[in-house]
């Protein structure tokens, strides 16, 4: 009696399906190799229909703003203030300062303070509060624009606010910073995580303090990342509109205060614009949306671009 039949009939049929070098057959092996390669066909197919369904409706958004837009785009628009809805010869030149305005004080709130707040969590927070740090940073993320607004509203220009200083640009720079702020701390975390321990070793091995080490080693190796993750948040807080509704109120003219009067914002003029039965009116809100969003496509592809660079370097 050979081997082959002393074997239980499973076992006799594995080894008759195997050569004598214990090897599948070649006509098998090409079988498997059929089923995989269709397989990943399907998935590939599924996943680029889906891609496709998914870039639709992107496409026609940018192709609508952009037919609608483009007429009302010169350099008018970038310089003449918008007086009434019904002129032909109007601009968003108050809103754009206003967004600048805006812009450049939620900056200096947000970044430095995301940036402080992710150096801690990273390498001195331990404990129970690092913890509720990061939970209350991620709570923060997922909080409606709104309620933001509401929040800043309360604090200071509603009449019984704690420290009333009315609608202004510095009131919507604040809200725009809270709304910043946990994006900041989240993703300037990750990236100096992503900074080797070994450099932090070698700085200690060379007889530099922790803070020294921090400012002269991780900050350095980290720059690219934090700098994408500070353009992503800006570009999140630039669209924003609830928070400005209650916060900068908005003005069709030049407002150059930052603690009192009204502000204007690209965001409001737009959302004033649109609702207007005005067809000059409604044609300036399509251009400010056009420009709104060049702005925020700008600052996501430097950002993108500096995350790139940072991992060729890398």
């Amino acid at each position: 009696m050979s081997a082959t039949q002393d074997l239980k009939p499973a076992e006799r049929g594995a080894a008759q399906r195997t050569t004598p070098t214990g090897h599948r057959p070649l006509r098998e092996t090409q079988g498997n190799a059929s089923r995989r390669a269709l397989a990943n066909r399907v998935a590939l197919t599924v996943l680029t229909v889906a891609m496709v369904v998914a870039v639709i409706p992107l496409v026609l958004i940018l192709y609508k703003v952009a037919v609608e837009g483009l007429s009302a785009v010169g350099w008018g628009f970038f310089t003449l203030d918008e007086p009434t809805y019904r002129v032909e010869e109007a601009g968003y030149r108050a809103g754009f300062v206003g967004t600048a305005y805006i812009m450049a004080g939620a900056i200096l709130m947000a970044i430095p303070l995301g940036l402080a707040t992710a150096i801690y969590l990273v390498e001195y927070g331990r404990g129970r509060l690092a913890s509720f740090v990061r939970f209350f940073t991620d709570v923060m993320t997922g909080i409606p624009s709104i309620f933001v607004g509401l929040f800043v509203y309360g604090l200071l220009i509603s009449s019984g606010a704690i420290f009333h200083t009315g609608f202004s640009a510095f009131a919507a720079s604040l809200a725009i910073a809270i709304i910043m702020l946990p994006i900041v701390t989240r993703s300037s975390e990750e990236m100096l995580k992503l900074v080797p321990d070994e450099w932090r070793n070698a700085s200690y091995a060379l007889g530099a303090s922790k803070s020294r080490t921090v400012l002269t080693t991780v900050l350095p190796a980290a720059a690219p990342g934090l700098a994408t993750g500070s353009m992503l948040a800006v570009a999140r807080g630039v669209g924003e509109t609830a928070p400005l509704i209650l916060t900068a109120l908005g003005s069709r003219y030049l407002v150059t205060t930052y603690f009192s009067d009204a502000q204007g914002a690209v965001p409001l003029q737009i959302h004033s614009g649109a609702m207007q039965p005005f067809e000059a009116g409604i044609e300036r809100a399509w251009g400010g949306a056009l420009s709104l969003f060049v702005i925020v496509l700008l600052l996501v592809v430097v950002a993108r671009f500096v995350g790139s660079r940072a991992n060729k370097l890398g």
